[in-house]
C-alpha cells in the first residue's frame, strides 16, 4: 500500500473527522457551523481540518468573515477506486495452483494439495473448514450438472475418489452443498 492512500486513510481513521466529512458531503462549512453541529471546540475542529486538508480530503477557502471548507468528492472517490484496485490485487496474488492446476484462494489450493493425491481424496479432513474445501471441490468435480442424481451414482462418483462413499454423502448434505430426497440427490 502506498504511503498517500495509508496517509488519507489514517485521516478518516478517526470518528470526529468521519463526521465532519459527512457534515461536508453535503455543503461547505465554516469553522464554527462544524464546531456547534459536532458540539467540540473550534480548536478541535480546526485540528481535524488541518489532518483532512493534509490527506488532500478537503479544500479551505476565505469567506469573509470566515474560513469555509468543503469536501473533495473526486478525491473520495479516487480513494475508493485504488482501494478496489488493492483487493484485486490482492486477490490475484493470494491464487495459487490447486491439485488439477486450476488457479484457487491459497487456503483451498494448499488444502486440496495436502488432502487430494493423484486425483484421489487420500483422507477427508477433520476438520471442518478442510473438510468444506474438499467438499466443493467434490461437488465441482463430481456433480457439475445441475441434475438428479440417484443414490446408485453419487456412489460410483465418489467411490472414484474414495472408499468412505456414506461419510463423503452425509458430509455434502450436512455442509448444504447437495439435497437428498427419496434417495435422489441435486446441487444445492
Amino acid at each position: 500500500m502506498d504511503d498517500e492512500l495509508l496517509t488519507i486513510l489514517k485521516a478518516l481513521s478517526d470518528a470526529s473527522r468521519l463526521r465532519i466529512v459527512g457534515l461536508l458531503a453535503g455543503r461547505p462549512h465554516a469553522v464554527e457551523e462544524l464546531s456547534a453541529a459536532l458540539e467540540l471546540a473550534p480548536g478541535t475542529v480546526v485540528h481535524h481540518l488541518k489532518r483532512l486538508e493534509a490527506a488532500g480530503l478537503v479544500t479551505s477557502r476565505a469567506r469573509h468573515p470566515y474560513m469555509e471548507y468543503a469536501l473533495r468528492l473526486e478525491r473520495l472517490h479516487e480513494v475508493g477506486r485504488r482501494l478496489g484496485e488493492l483487493e484485486r490485487t490482492t486477490e490475484q496474488a493470494a491464487l495459487l495452483p490447486g491439485p488439477d492446476g486450476e488457479l484457487l484462494p491459497a487456503f483451498d489450493a494448499k488444502v486440496l494439495r495436502a488432502f487430494v493425491v493423484d486425483g484421489r481424496l487420500a483422507s477427508i479432513p477433520a476438520q471442518e473448514k478442510k473438510r468444506l474445501v474438499v467438499l466443493r471441490y467434490l461437488r465441482e468435480r463430481c456433480f457439475a450438472e445441475d441434475r438428479p442424481y440417484p443414490e446408485k451414482e453419487v456412489n460410483a462418483r465418489l467411490a472414484l475418489l474414495h472408499p468412505d462413499v456414506a461419510s463423503l454423502r452425509r458430509y455434502l448434505i450436512e455442509a448444504g452443498l447437495m439435497t437428498r430426497e427419496a434417495g435422489v440427490y441435486r446441487r444445492a
